[in-house]
């Protein structure tokens, strides 16, 4: 026979009450099923728990075996509500990649409304492009990402969309074309240096690709890009969301000819079960972030 879990809680309750009778009251059990319990518990270890003549003072070896059984419990309980914690998703870890545009100016609204309701979670935010979002989740490295639904691998990944971001030109405010705040046409930007970036895929669909087509610069890094964009040696192609909010020297303008958006949403990989926490967030993300621009 083997020690039941109850068995040892009856035995404290015995300790803890001094006597069998207020513990019994506690245990919501008859006084006899008590003594049955801790009877077979002692019968179990081969060792008297309480004295013969006095059921409320312990033995020798019931003195020894008090603080193991109290230290286990204690152990015990811990582990049952970390584990119905992690269950809930109140611990463990999140991971996510992101493209830099959404995890500058969206995920800090989910963030803090996740960080609120699972104070005890890690997040780990990753920034990388769309096709490095994309790897990282492929290769298991995150639970979710966030970026460009152009960047998918047929099903193996499960997009859920949220925003539509729309493409503009970038240009310095000094800049002729900048006087066209309501749109611009491709067509008006062929007579400009064009400065070839990341999501300049976008224009590939379009007849607007001639624009990167023509480029005489190529530069990946976002913040490099804007570094050169300001030296007023050229103009590109920017999603909205890409663009600073506090920018001075530079304007974006929305294009009209094409109308251009990217799609952006979150990914998960279809065949694999999230954790309750990622969960969460992902659907923070679709509550928080499942608008239009």
């Amino acid at each position: 026979m083997s020690i039941k879990l109850q068995q040892l809680r009856h035995f404290v309750m015995v300790v803890e009450e001094g006597g069998f009778r207020a513990a019994s009251n506690r245990a919501n059990r008859s006084q006899a099923a008590l003594s049955t319990s801790i009877k077979e518990l002692e019968k179990n270890l081969g060792q008297a728990l309480f004295e013969s003549g006095n059921k409320s003072k312990l033995t020798p070896f019931g003195e020894i075996c008090l603080p193991k059984v109290i230290q286990f419990l204690n152990v015990y309980s811990a582990l049952d509500n970390d584990l119905r914690a992690a269950a809930a998703g109140q611990q463990g870890r999140v991971r996510i990649a992101s493209v830099p545009s959404v995890a500058a100016k969206l995920i800090p609204s989910v963030l803090g409304a996740f960080c609120e309701q699972f104070p005890n979670v890690e997040v780990s935010l990753i920034d990388d492009n769309a096709a490095g979002v994309e790897a990282r989740l492929l290769s298991g490295e995150v639970d979710l990402a966030l970026g460009n639904s152009s960047h998918l691998e047929d099903g193996a990944i499960e997009f859920t969309p949220l925003i539509s971001d729309p493409i503009g030109v970038v240009c310095l405010k000094d800049n002729p074309i900048a006087s066209q705040n309501e749109g611009i046409e491709w067509q008006t930007l062929l007579q400009q240096p064009f400065i070839r970036n990341g999501t300049c895929k976008l224009l590939d669909p379009t007849p607007a690709r001639a624009l990167s087509e023509q480029a005489l610069y190529s530069v990946e890094n976002i913040t490099s890009l804007f570094s050169v964009l300001e030296l007023g040696i050229g103009i590109t192609t920017l999603p909205k969301l890409a663009f600073p909010t506090n920018e001075t020297r530079l304007v974006w303008l929305p294009l009209i000819d094409p109308p251009l958006q990217r799609q952006i949403g979150i990914f998960r990989l279809t065949e694999r079960t999230i954790s309750p926490q990622a969960q969460a967030f992902h659907d923070l993300c679709v509550t928080y972030l499942n608008y239009d621009e």
